[in-house]
């Protein structure tokens, strides 16, 4: 399995989209620090992931996510999350 995920960023507010192949072990590397994009925004929450069959498919959701329609469409699907908690668009 190949996983997208969103992590928000306790500290800052901020949203981290990312792709593994290992979701506990990327999750743990990012509350270790030691994922540099990252390291100085913890800690994280977790607040969706996605899993694919597929890495080009996963890949292709990412790319999705990262651009304007796909933040409009997180920004959408993760509503209540948004209202309850920090963000910084």
């Amino acid at each position: 399995m190949y996983y997208i995920y969103i992590l928000h960023s306790k500290k800052d507010g901020k949203l981290y989209t990312g792709f593994t192949p290992d979701l506990k072990k990327r999750i743990k590397a990012h509350e270790g620090g030691y994922v540099r994009s990252t390291k100085n925004r913890r800690p994280f929450i977790l607040i969706h992931y996605e899993a694919f069959l597929y890495s080009e498919d996963a890949r292709r959701r990412e790319k999705y996510l990262k651009g304007g329609n796909g933040k409009q469409d997180i920004e959408a699907m993760l509503k209540t999350h948004f209202e309850k908690n920090k963000w910084n668009k």
